[in-house]
């Protein structure tokens, strides 16, 4: 596993518009805030030899690790009720957008085909830096 410290990129803001609906161009009351600044998605996939994390500062000086290729899932078994670490074989479906689908990219709620069976992803991978699965179907050896 790697983990890469990354510096916060200054490149995506989220404050306010300085143009009104029509056009008119606003007057700034005040300059940008380093809060008012965002990232760009990390588009975690599935990893071929190892898995790749992120560990980028946050505020208040805290850390927050985003997965940018991945391995295993956390898969919870509901019959059972046991987690078990399991390797991802292939990503199945991402119903939250076409384009992340046709990407391969896992995201919250995207089907992945594990060694246990079907699961859906219930973490979200560029926040909590793990996948977390529940199992919906079981592979029958």
């Amino acid at each position: 596993m790697v983990i890469i410290y990354k510096k916060a990129g200054l490149s995506v803001y989220q404050g306010r518009d300085y143009r009104k609906k029509t056009g008119r161009k606003l007057k700034p009351y005040r300059k940008k805030r380093k809060y008012e600044y965002g990232r760009y998605p990390i588009l975690t996939r599935l990893a071929s030899k190892e898995e790749v994390r992120y560990a980028v500062k946050t505020k208040g000086g805290n850390f927050k690790i985003k997965v940018k290729e991945v391995l295993f899932a956390n898969v919870l078994d509901p019959e059972s009720n046991e987690v078990k670490k399991v390797k991802i074989l292939e990503v199945l479906e991402n119903p939250s957008d076409r384009k992340l689908n046709r990407m391969k990219i896992i995201t919250k709620n995207t089907k992945i085909k594990t060694e246990l069976g079907v699961a859906i992803v219930t973490s979200r991978p560029g926040q909590d830096g793990i996948i977390n699965a529940i199992l919906l179907k079981r592979e029958d050896k």
